[in-house]
């Protein structure tokens, strides 16, 4: 997997052979996964600094959940949920910190208090403001394609060809972005698995994910617990299975050296995979064409 470079504003991350992992927090009544789970404070620290123990990179947090159908929260409540979250994680731990969320006001508190990355679901469209508040933070974003809004994002989505569309999408971005002042060592992207994508789309961008890495920018994989493994495994609503689906669709995209990122709940068991999936790969590399001596 090449080696990529992430531009944030005291640092700059040098990302392969083994992505990031960015560990979710979410501080929402009803996220699709874990609503209400974190829906405290105290409680939300907490994991995010157990999921800094079990190998998290980075850690995401969000106030808004953007699930199919979410409904939007004010500027004021998502603060009240996230701000005291990433003031207090920011005071206790050098993990670099991102903000989930559309929001410029909310993107600018958070990163005033120590925030280092905007994780933005619009692509830095849904909000004007967005763009000035990343520049003027010198922020690291997280630039994703979503079909719709999450209220009508799997109405009905339709593409001619799914991979094209997102990848141009993403190319564009990079374009309008860097021409506003965030040049592309800043930005990574993520093609929004789930986001305004029906089953075979979701699968169709999994399937060519390595076609993205042309744009020389680290891709973020969001696929953790998402309905689409369920469906795929034709057991719907099974937390335990959505996370072991997780772990084969990373992986996939692993050994196709098509992700950087990978955003999950379950640190633990990726950090596990992931550490005996490279294990292996590198001897592989390092015995290919060498027989083992017997033992």
């Amino acid at each position: 997997m090449a080696t990529h470079t992430w531009q944030l504003p005291d640092r700059t991350l040098s990302i392969g052979p083994r992505p990031l992992i960015m560990g979710i927090v979410n501080v929402t009544p009803d996220s699709f996964s874990d609503g209400g789970k974190w829906f405290d404070h105290e409680r939300a620290v907490a994991h995010g600094l157990e999921l800094i123990e079990q190998g998290a990179d980075l850690l995401d947090i969000g106030g808004e959940s953007t699930r199919p159908g979410a409904t939007p929260v004010s500027v004021e409540e998502e603060l009240g949920r996230v701000l005291p979250v990433v003031r207090t994680l920011a005071q206790s731990t050098r993990v670099p910190l991102s903000i989930d969320t559309s929001k410029a006001e909310v993107a600018r508190q958070c990163l005033d208090a120590g925030a280092a990355i905007i994780n933005d679901v619009t692509g830095l469209t849904g909000d004007p403001a967005m763009p000035a508040v990343a520049i003027s933070r010198q922020a690291a974003v997280i630039v994703m394609h979503m079909q719709g809004t999450p209220q009508t994002m799997q109405l009905d989505p339709q593409y001619q060809d799914v991979v094209a569309e997102v990848h141009k999408f993403l190319e564009e971005r990079l374009a309008a972005l860097a021409v506003l002042g965030i040049g592309p060592e800043r930005v990574a992207l993520d093609v929004g698995i789930g986001f305004g994508k029906k089953l075979q789309h979701n699968l169709d961008l999994l399937a060519h994910l390595a076609q993205f890495q042309d744009l020389a920018r680290p891709m973020c994989l969001g696929v953790s617990r998402k309905g689409f493994i369920n469906r795929v495994l034709g057991q719907p609503g099974l937390v335990e299975q959505g996370n072991a689906g997780t772990l084969g669709v990373i992986l996939h995209a692993v050994s196709h050296g098509a992700v950087q990122i990978a955003r999950v709940h379950d640190v633990a068991a990726l950090h596990a995979a992931l550490t005996l999936y490279l294990t292996l790969a590198e001897r592989g590399k390092r015995h290919a064409g060498t027989p083992d001596s017997p033992v």
